[in-house]
């Protein structure tokens, strides 16, 4: 278990969080380390994230004795099993299962213990397949996700369920969210788990080093999606726990739509890759198009993403040259 060491200046949230001990379950991983700054940032008065080699959140034992250990005011749930689609393929009983059983026992240990607030962070992947473009939450039970990535989709998208039936019988107070794909520093770019944009970075940067011609690429290029910058959805997390007070799902995107072929263009361009390109068919697109609808969240919690794809790609690049 650690503590953030939150130096920096409180801004506009301060009177929210300043009283306010937070946990931030996986708040040492990707997305969460963007959070614990926020939260710093916002005047949390302590934020305590507890380690996995300490807590093994599948337990109810563990879970139980990190509540007793942190009592926590508020708990944000980041802690997840995930990866791109062949780790979604390679594993699917593993991401249902380890993704439900630690959000459903966590979910009813805070509330067995008087927590005040919990946030669930979904996903994208819970969506029908052939949801309406762009997906409004209203049509998130129109339909079976994308199958290579339906275990882990449904799994997350129980604690919607949990939070709605807790909210109706306990009055729980919850916040539910929806964030796309995320993209930018500190991202895993492990190639047996990393999702698109580090895969390719890598990948495109390899193919230099190595002096390779072509570089191959899954699927036909022609599936859509929709990313977001690590820090505006941390923000967006941040934002939604203090002023939002309704378990009913949120997404968080940048409404911005971007076909895979493009995509790796501009990657190609961002990393200097200047080879071929090569589509390998037989492997899977997923989801053929994901855009989100991003207005509700601007209504209820004023988060608007902020920085530019362009420019996020160019700072993850960076950050990857420096970092590996």
């Amino acid at each position: 278990m650690s503590r953030a060491a939150c130096a920096a200046a409180p801004t506009g949230g301060e009177a929210f969080w300043r009283t306010r001990r937070v946990a931030v379950t996986g708040g040492a991983g990707f997305l969460g380390s963007f959070v614990v700054e926020k939260l710093c940032e916002s005047g949390a008065a302590e934020v305590i994230v507890p380690r996995s080699c300490h807590y093994d959140l599948r337990a109810g034992e563990d879970i139980r004795r990190m509540l007793a250990d942190v009592r926590p005011d508020v708990v944000i749930h980041l802690a997840a099993r995930v990866g791109g689609i062949g780790a979604n393929r390679a594993h699917p009983a593993e991401f249902f299962y380890d993704n439900l059983m630690m959000g459903v026992q966590l979910f009813h240990e805070c509330w067995s213990a008087g927590v005040e607030k919990f946030t669930s962070v979904g996903t994208v992947c819970s969506y029908p397949k052939f949801a309406r473009i762009p997906f409004v939450e209203e049509d998130l039970w129109g339909g079976y996700p994308e199958e290579t990535n339906a275990p882990y989709g449904l799994a997350k998208k129980m604690l919607l369920v949990q939070a709605q039936a807790y909210r109706d019988q306990y009055g729980t107070r919850s916040v539910y969210l929806l964030p796309v794909n995320l993209y930018g520093p500190r991202d895993d770019f492990d190639p047996k788990s990393s999702h698109v944009i580090p895969a390719l970075i890598r990948k495109c940067l390899e193919a230099q080093e190595r002096g390779e011609a072509q570089i191959v690429v899954w699927g036909t290029g022609n599936a859509t999606r929709e990313f977001l910058y690590v820090e505006d959805a941390a923000e967006g997390i941040v934002l939604a726990t203090e002023r939002h007070d309704d378990c009913d799902p949120v997404n968080l995107g940048s409404g911005m739509e971007i076909r895979i072929r493009d995509l790796v263009r501009m990657i190609a361009k961002a990393t200097g890759f200047a080879g071929e390109i090569v589509w390998d068919g037989s492997q899977p697109d997923g989801q053929p198009r994901r855009c989100l609808d991003t207005s509700r969240a601007k209504k209820l919690f004023g988060f608007e993403a902020r920085t530019g794809f362009e420019e996020g790609l160019e700072r993850m690049v960076r950050w990857y040259r420096e970092h590996r």
